[in-house]
């Protein structure tokens, strides 16, 4: 199934904003909304994997663009102004009046755990969470993502310079779920010869996906007949 996408330009205190939406057919349950990172944009494979997997679960998602990706900046802005943008923007991904996750890729995985409890979201889905600089595991931002106050789905690379799943800490209160993206790195890209193949790979990030926003968001009952 194809779905039909329309975007939206927003006017935060940042810059103007894009919002991609990916609407569930057939009416939706939750929204998803994913910041890209700040090597990339909306175009990364687990976002685009994401759009094009969920709205068939139920799940319209929303892919946004920071405003200094709209505005063709190479370099991304510090992480006050990241924030500054997602905030102005979380009124149009709310007006569908849709419980909303907060969520993205790395810089923008760090932007839904510092803002989401704040702006009400339902839960932080953080895809390749920046744990530390390369090299640098002294430099931890575990505080971000323990500190979240929402649960918390990380979805994290074996094989993620960040931060492998095996050096993340031990989960606080509201506890955070850790799923492996077996073979990985920062971008999810596996191996070229082995198991699982880039497809399958994924498919299992999808699915783990949509089984814990099943969890978070149930989906309603069958009426009865």
């Amino acid at each position: 199934m194809t779905t039909r996408t329309r975007t939206r330009s927003v006017e935060t205190p940042a810059g103007e904003a894009r919002i991609t939406w990916y609407p569930a057919p057939g009416g939706a349950r939750l929204v998803l909304a994913l910041g890209h990172g700040a090597g990339g944009g909306i175009e990364a494979r687990d976002l685009q994997a994401l759009a094009a997997a969920l709205p068939g679960r139920g799940t319209t998602v929303a892919l946004v663009e920071q405003p200094w990706r709209v505005a063709g900046r190479k370099v991304a802005a510090a992480p006050k102004v990241l924030d500054e943008g997602w905030r102005g923007l979380w009124p149009a991904l709310a007006e569908p009046g849709l419980p909303v996750v907060a969520g993205g890729r790395s810089a923008g995985a760090r932007v839904a755990c510092r803002t989401g409890a704040a702006l009400g979201a339902a839960g932080v889905l953080a895809l390749a969470f920046p744990l530390h600089p390369p090299g640098r595991p002294e430099r931890s931002r575990a505080a971000e993502l323990t500190g979240a106050g929402l649960p918390v789905l990380v979805v994290q690379g074996g094989r993620d310079p960040f931060g492998r799943p095996e050096e993340f800490p031990p989960p606080g209160s509201p506890a955070y779920e850790l799923l492996e993206a077996v073979g990985g790195d920062h971008g999810f890209a596996v191996p070229k010869k082995g198991s699982p193949t880039q497809e399958e790979a994924l498919e299992a990030i999808t699915e783990g996906v949509a089984d814990w926003l099943d969890r978070l968001v149930p989906r309603p009952a069958p009426a009865a007949t």
